[in-house]
């Protein structure tokens, strides 16, 4: 089924609480769409009044700042060891090539990392987690991810309703062009990254072949 199709037969308290829950263990560092259900769930707000939206940004940003927060302690916690066992779950996600593109851009942003990181549909997923392998001071990573969060969950979320109630006419008929146009921007985001983490393995894998060859 639709994503929003199916969304439109949930309660509006289960719309927020889901919302919540998929970006908040996103955040934590499980892979899952949490940009298509909020974009899916701030267009059903334009079209139906049950959904309030700031309730629903509220949530989405909630669900960001938690996340994250509990992402970095666990990676704080686990420290590389995690990141291995992460590795062999989700072998896609959390490759070391993956890996080093987040570490590199951690070094060269520092908390901005964080922050930019929000908008980047993959690197969401490392955001928290990397942050406490890599021993961010926390004042620094908690800035970072509350404005990430803010800017990001709030802002898609009052982005799309706006847009929705401009054109509402328009997208009762075309409403999964916004999906489409989410879809794109992940899609294209994720193969941007996958092609810095391809480049950035060869580099770490280079060292170790020429070390095995000596």
């Amino acid at each position: 089924m639709h994503v929003q199709e199916w969304l439109e037969t949930v309660p509006a308290v289960s719309i927020y609480l889901l919302v919540g829950l998929v970006i908040g263990l996103e955040s934590l560092g499980i892979p899952l769409p949490g940009e298509i259900i909020l974009v899916s769930s701030a267009l059903l707000a334009s079209q139906h009044g049950e959904i309030d939206p700031f309730i629903l940004g509220a949530c989405a940003t909630a669900g960001a700042i938690i996340g994250d927060s509990i992402g970095y302690a666990i990676g704080r916690k686990g420290g590389r060891p995690l990141l291995a066992w992460l590795g062999g779950k989700f072998p896609r996600h959390f490759s070391e090539g993956h890996i080093a593109t987040a570490e590199r851009s951690f070094e060269k942003w520092g908390m901005w990392a964080v922050f930019f990181g929000r908008f980047v549909a993959l690197l969401r997923i490392f955001a928290g987690p990397l942050a406490g392998v890599l021993r961010m001071p926390y004042w620094k990573f908690l800035i970072a991810n509350v404005l990430g969060g803010i800017l990001w969950a709030g802002g898609t979320t009052a982005v799309i309703y706006y847009v929705g109630i401009v054109a509402e006419s328009w997208l009762k008929r075309f409403s999964w062009l916004g999906l489409v146009l989410a879809v794109l921007i992940g899609v294209t985001s994720m193969l941007v990254l996958k092609r810095k983490a391809a480049k950035a393995q060869g580099a770490v894998r280079e060292p170790e072949t020429v070390g095995a060859s000596e």
